[in-house]
């Protein structure tokens, strides 16, 4: 049966063989070149994205994740360039054996094949992206939100540019509309999209897992804990405490919910002295709430209700909840986690141990920030998303995590005997 976006889709299948022939050494001249045009047009990015920002409050947490600036534009071509300088997974041997037959077995890294990106407010994500499936060899079809149509389109503009002066197939990456159908469509395209990775809320993520029919790839949301330890450092606590909250608050792996051991409560008020400052909201359970409401400012501190606890604020908002060891710690960790990020504040090497083997997430933490989960901070270049998933790929998913693997078996005329 046709559908509306069918032309696109075998374009998409067709280019997977094409791409398979470019050499490394042009993926490094287009991904060079695409950083530099990128920089160049910046003012032509910013115009485009500022379209879409007078479409959305500045108080909607996506807001932040979708604005570009001068600033954020040349971060964004420093990961490009960073990927472009990575070495090419494909065609790395993970395993090699001759077996007793005389066989010669070798296990080999190769694209995922079509890539499908559904995401919402973060025109990065398509930098990153193209950077990414280009550089692993990856066909991408990108499915923006309609609150980055501008800035996608814009986006899409330029990489097509450059793939047109560097005599490359366009089809190699290609943009969706942003209509529901479409969206239908790809969830729907099997024989066609080989994986599909959503990048954005709970909601999306779900929608996606539950109506596709091709195989997909949880990342995103993140509901981050901290818990600091009766034998942390206050002093570490608490500037870790403050850059895994307030470094970008809009972002998957911001601190949602402190934890703080009962013997360490008398603390708080040194370790949340730079969230008063910079007014953040904070929801504080029974214990806690005495504590801090005399060191915080009026409006700002609240109690605590169940709802504040595995939630995802995506804002200048935070829950604090007290336990009375590192047994509760752990067990409200499990109860309210989305096993993205999760961190301890603790002196004591038999409690980092015990948090590193149960707590489960795709990234565990100790004694720094939450905020270090991200592809480029791990020198993997970038990243398509963080995945919280246990099969194929854990935590920040950038070029291996692009890659599924073939056996190459070669004989000398063996046959197999009944």
């Amino acid at each position: 049966m046709q559908t509306k976006n069918q032309k696109i889709f075998d374009n998409a299948r067709q280019a997977c063989r094409h791409i398979l022939h470019v050499t490394d050494d042009k993926v490094k001249e287009i991904l060079e070149s695409l950083a530099m045009e990128t920089i160049d047009q910046s003012e032509f990015l910013i115009d485009e994205n500022g379209r879409d920002l007078a479409r959305m409050p500045e108080d909607d947490p996506k807001y932040d994740r979708l604005k570009l600036s001068d600033e954020r534009i040349r971060e964004i071509a420093a990961d490009i360039r960073n990927v472009a300088g990575l070495d090419s997974p494909l065609g790395e041997i993970i395993e090699e054996r001759t077996i007793k037959n005389g066989l010669h077995l070798k296990k080999i890294r190769v694209p995922l094949g079509v890539v499908g990106i559904i995401y919402e407010a973060r025109p990065n994500v398509t930098f990153d992206v193209f950077s990414l499936c280009l550089k692993s060899g990856n066909v991408c079809l990108l499915k923006g939100g309609s609150d980055a149509e501008y800035s996608n389109k814009a986006i899409m503009d330029i990489i097509r540019k450059v793939l047109r002066k560097c005599s490359l197939n366009e089809n190699i990456v290609q943009l969706l509309p942003t209509d529901r159908k479409s969206t239908t469509e790809m969830l729907n395209a099997s024989g066609y999209i080989d994986i599909i990775i959503p990048r954005g809320s709970q909601a999306l993520i779900d929608f996606v897992r539950q109506n596709s029919t091709v195989p997909v790839i949880e990342t995103g949301a993140g509901i981050v804990h901290t818990y600091f330890d009766d034998e942390a450092d206050a002093l570490k606590g608490a500037s870790i405490i403050a850059n895994a909250k307030l470094r970008r608050v809009s972002v998957c792996n911001a601190l949602d919910c402190l934890i703080i051991h009962q013997s360490r409560l008398q603390d708080l008020p040194y370790l949340c002295r730079q969230l008063v400052k910079e007014e953040v909201e904070i929801y504080a359970d029974e214990s806690a709430y005495p504590v801090l409401k005399d060191h915080y400012p009026g409006g700002k501190i609240f109690k605590a209700k169940d709802e504040h606890f595995g939630t995802e604020f995506l804002s200048k908002k935070m829950s604090v909840k007290s336990v009375s060891s590192i047994d509760a710690a752990i067990d409200h960790i499990a109860e309210y986690s989305s096993k993205h990020s999760e961190a301890i504040i603790s002196e004591n090497p038999e409690a980092i141990n015990r948090f590193f083997k149960e707590v489960d997430a795709a990234v565990v933490y100790a004694n720094t920030s939450t905020a270090f989960t991200d592809g480029a901070q791990f020198e993997m270049g970038a990243e398509i998303g963080i995945s919280t998933q246990k099969l194929h790929a854990r935590g920040p998913m950038a070029l291996k995590e692009l890659t599924s693997y073939k056996w190459i078996v070669t004989g000398k005329g063996q046959i197999r005997e009944k």
